[in-house]
């Protein structure tokens, strides 16, 4: 949702009556994951998507309908469904979508929300860590059943109604329902994953009764690109396109300017040991980020991958461009310099995977594919090659 939320609030602030499908839960191979969303505005104009095209059709009409009637709708597709020919997902999984109205009324304090979730993702703060997320807790079935009625024991009692909460908050509150559900978005946040969880009248965890879909908005993950080349430029290309904030630094401010990168989010001048230090220490760096570097000189890359490997958390990416002579020889400076081989180990270099790219943007596919594949733990092999589900 967080793409679509700039457009989402102009809607909003316009007061138009719109309606928002997000996908709440999957089973087996799903094509999108918990999560992603749709929504159909004023006009009909269509943002986002559910499931890259098969159930597209079926949830616009259902978001109409949505729209006009302000009730919410809980649905499954799947290829048991009665309508498998007409909407079902051939793939072979089953999603479950919540379609829900967005306007004023139905969610007041949604500019509230999406202040709260952009601000993770676009502000970083110069003196302090990174936020660590924002989980929204959405109403999705009651213990009244799937009318939209109330359930009377419920201080959260209706479908659609949301509750946000950040990290380490607990919102102040009297009523075990809100207190557990708030417990449990506290938790979410910390392992950056949504879900889908159930609780009787008073909070009890019993996986029965009111459910609630606990939608994380996890700040951008940042991609470091050190050396101002022209490689550098690809990179940023595909860092945005995968989602990235993408920082360009080198020491040479003959180099590093906003001119040569537009389309990074930060430019800066330093040396790259020094800046990777600084943000490492100032919590700015996690184990969902990215380094990337380009340079090809001992005095940079030395010192800044000695930092990157034993400081950085286990699992962020830390990659190196290079030929394999380059690789040897950076690999015994780094050995010389006392950094162990564990360490040594989680270094990609020659950086990206074997795909015959010679340009710049060609070396940037190859690596964000690499960087794709570490994050997922996933094999990089074709899929014609491999067995079992394609979306693990």
């Amino acid at each position: 949702m967080r793409d679509l939320l700039p457009r989402l609030l102009g809607w909003w602030r316009a007061d138009e009556h719109v309606a928002v499908a997000t996908v709440v839960r999957t089973f087996r191979s799903a094509p999108r994951a918990p999560g992603a969303a749709m929504a159909v505005g004023p006009g009909g104009e269509v943002i986002g998507s559910v499931s890259g095209g098969c159930v597209e059709g079926a949830v616009y009409d259902l978001c109409l309908e949505v729209a006009e009637t302000g009730r919410p709708v809980l649905v499954r597709y799947g290829v048991s469904s009665d309508a498998a020919v007409e909407v079902g997902l051939t793939c072979g999984g089953t999603i479950e979508v919540f379609v829900a109205p967005l306007s004023r009324t139905a969610w007041p304090d949604f500019e509230s929300f999406a202040a709260q979730v952009l601000g993770t993702g676009l502000a970083l703060p110069d003196d302090g860590p990174r936020a660590s997320g924002v989980c929204l807790a959405t109403v999705i079935a009651t213990a009244a059943g799937a009318d939209g009625g109330p359930d009377a024991n419920a201080d959260v009692d209706m479908l659609g109604g949301h509750l946000t909460v950040a990290a380490a908050q607990h919102p102040a509150t009297t009523s075990p329902l809100l207190a557990a559900v708030a417990a449990d978005a506290v938790g979410q946040i910390a392992t950056g994953a949504s879900a889908v969880r159930e609780y009787g009248p008073r909070g009890e965890r019993t996986g029965t009764g009111t459910r609630v879909f606990l939608q994380v908005f996890a700040p951008r993950p940042r991609l470091l690109v050190f050396g101002a080349i022209d490689f550098a430029a690809a990179m940023v290309r595909a860092g945005r396109l995968l989602g990235y904030r993408v920082t360009v630094c080198d020491a040479r401010p003959v180099f590093a300017t906003p001119a040569r990168f537009p389309e990074a989010d930060d430019v800066v001048v330093d040396w790259p040991h020094r800046y990777l230090a600084a943000e490492i220490e100032a919590g700015r760096v996690t184990e969902h980020d990215a380094v990337c570097v380009l340079t090809h000189d001992p005095k940079f890359d030395v010192p800044l991958l000695r930092t990157a490997l034993t400081e950085l958390p286990a699992g962020t990416y830390v990659g190196a461009m290079g030929s394999r002579r380059a690789h040897t020889e950076r690999e015994a400076r780094l050995i010389e310099d006392g950094v162990p081989a564990a360490a040594l180990a989680r270094l990609r270099s020659p950086i990206g995977l074997d795909l015959g790219a010679r340009t710049p943007d060609e070396t940037a596919v190859s690596i964000a594919a690499e960087m794709i594949a570490a994050r997922s733990c996933a094999s990089a092999r074709p899929l014609r090659e491999t067995d079992g589900p394609i979306h693990g």
